[in-house]
């Protein structure tokens, strides 16, 4: 006689199943080992109907994930993060952003990415939440019960990004022009009535001055006249596989100890060419947020 029937199978597996949502159904953090994939931005283009949206600072931090228990870097890396920072944060999963203020962000990255936090260092940083993953809700519900979770929290590391509407192309403008004079990176859009999707898509979009993008750096160009002996320029490639050159934006620091072959960079630029490549492009910085890992 068999060991197991295919009756006895299938009840063995109903059963575990009914356990693994009774699981869930106390416990609804523990059911993803990894957060979902999070919204991202598109660019702000005039003819957008702003009454469908709501505008906040856009902040120069590094995108973080709360899933109850643990932060996530938009890697998929876990970040190691002292015990009291996220002891009263609530245990519902957030989208946010690690801040430690306007200007700030290659301190910031620093201080995340270290295998063994500094309880000094993470005491200036707060999580600022805009946003959770609440399928069956639009975002205004969404903020509703962020801003209730925020405030029951009492947790001093745990802010709320304000939301503000606004009314015309000029008004966003104004503000625009007034939050970047003050250290400001910009501004962002998100439609009131969409829900948590996703990928890119018009439900949220990023309003600055200039256009930025990443690229990861494939090689080095030496430099010739008052740069012989540093780097002149980089030579970096697209998520598509283009790829093409970036010769300013660098300090006479980083023309001496340039950023590595492999490593990802932000740089602005101004329009495309006519073959679809930045124009005008300028390094930024390096995009050195993800948390290093633990050796095993």
């Amino acid at each position: 006689m068999p060991l197991f029937t295919t009756g006895g199978v299938r009840a063995a597996a109903l059963a575990l199943g009914l356990l693994f949502l009774a699981l869930l159904a106390i416990d609804p953090v523990r059911a993803a080992a990894r957060p979902p994939a999070i919204p991202l931005a598109n660019v702000y283009h005039p003819g957008v109907n702003l009454q469908d949206y709501w505008v906040s600072e856009k902040l120069d931090g590094v995108r973080a994930y709360w899933d109850g228990e643990q932060l996530w870097s938009r890697g998929g890396h876990v970040y190691a993060v002292p015990h009291w920072f996220t002891a009263q944060f609530p245990r519902y999963p957030l989208d946010g952003e690690l801040w430690r203020g306007r200007g700030r962000f290659a301190e910031l990255s620093g201080v995340v990415r270290k295998v063994q936090p500094v309880d000094q260092e993470w005491r200036q940083v707060r999580f600022h939440v805009f946003d959770m993953p609440a399928p069956e809700m639009v975002f205004e519900q969404r903020y509703r019960k962020l801003k209730q979770l925020v405030e029951s929290s009492g947790s001093p590391y745990l802010k709320l990004v304000e939301q503000r509407s606004v009314s015309n192309h000029d008004e966003l403008k104004a503000r625009l022009e007034q939050v970047v004079s003050a250290g400001a990176e910009g501004l962002m859009l998100k439609r009131r009535n969409s829900l948590y999707r996703a990928g890119r898509s018009d439900d949220l979009l990023k309003v600055k001055t200039h256009e930025d993008a990443e690229a990861r750096v494939v090689g080095l160009v030496p430099g010739k006249g008052k740069y012989e002996g540093l780097m002149g320029a980089l030579k970096v490639e697209l998520a598509d596989g283009r790829r093409f050159r970036i010769g300013t934006g660098f300090t006479d620091v980083d023309r001496g100890d340039p950023p590595a072959i492999g490593s990802m960079i932000t740089f602005r630029y101004r329009g495309l060419t006519a073959t679809g490549l930045p124009r005008f492009a300028s390094f930024l910085r390096v995009r050195n947020d993800e948390p290093v890992p633990k050796a095993d």
